[in-house]
């Protein structure tokens, strides 16, 4: 069982995206509240598949634990429409990734009793370098894709929480089987209902073993320079915007689902 992950709660912008940057990571406590966290949870409960979409509903042929991931959670009910932009979430994802930002996916994510570990990974590893190198002050690497997760249940041990290896960003590869990267061993995410944390996708992670007898339940929504491709299944022009959400977006909701100004390549 790893230890608990520390969560430092920043208290400015600035300081955010340093811990972004330099630990790979970032926490946020009661960015959702409680109204909204029972909402959000019939929200996805509400939701069923679309096998074109990749979505994923059912507990056959996976160990016969809940596995529900629902893509594109935005475009299903206007529940999940405000969390495109949630205060102190947005104003990371602007700073990090700039003023043209968008959101290349949103997903809803229930898991129940049963689900193993996950090995760790890296969600997208865009630059791969020797340690030296990253480790050389005049390198920078951008921080190109984050996940904002929005964790719906009070976090313990046996529900499941989501392990990170802190700085593990820098080690310039994927974990390949490793357990920890120079000395540091992976710690858990052991947080409250409400928080979030936002993470770089270089950052080894995984999530682990719910051995309780409830649901986890996570929203997490993908953000991105604009330059990097929108995940909206399915694909070849078929997926559609869903006009009455769409209608009830703010000018800046429809520039995170891909209503830019003209500008590279347009």
């Amino acid at each position: 069982m790893a230890k608990a992950l520390p969560l430092i709660a920043y208290p400015d912008l600035e300081s955010r995206v340093n811990a972004l940057e330099n630990d790979g990571y970032v926490y946020l406590p009661k960015v959702v509240n409680g109204e909204e966290i029972v909402e959000l949870k019939a929200a996805m409960d509400r939701l069923d598949i679309i096998p074109e979409s990749f979505d994923k509903h059912g507990t056959s042929g996976n160990g016969g634990f809940l596995n529900k991931h629902i893509n594109n959670a935005f475009n299903r009910e206007i529940t999940f429409l405000q969390y495109l932009d949630k205060p102190e979430v947005i104003e990371i994802e602007e700073a990090i990734h700039g003023r043209d930002c968008h959101v290349i996916g949103m997903t809803a994510w229930t898991t129940g009793p049963g689900r193993p570990d996950q090995t760790l990974h890296t969600d997208w590893l865009p630059i791969s370098l020797p340690e030296d190198i990253v480790a050389d002050p005049r390198v920078k690497i951008p921080v190109f894709i984050t996940t904002c997760h929005y964790y719906l249940n009070d976090m313990y041990d046996e529900l499941g929480p989501t392990n990170f290896v802190t700085g593990s960003h820098n080690s310039g590869r994927s974990p390949n089987g490793d357990t920890g990267w120079k000395g540091g061993e992976e710690r858990s995410i052991i947080c409250n209902a409400g928080d979030a944390v936002i993470f770089r996708s270089e950052v080894w992670h995984r999530g682990t073993a719910n051995t309780s007898d409830e649901n986890r339940y996570l929203l997490q929504v993908h953000y991105a320079y604009r330059m990097i491709t929108q995940k909206f299944p399915p694909y070849l022009n078929k997926f559609q915007f869903d006009e009455v959400i769409l209608s009830q977006a703010t000018s800046r909701q429809r520039r995170l689902l891909g209503d830019h100004s003209p500008s590279n390549y347009d």
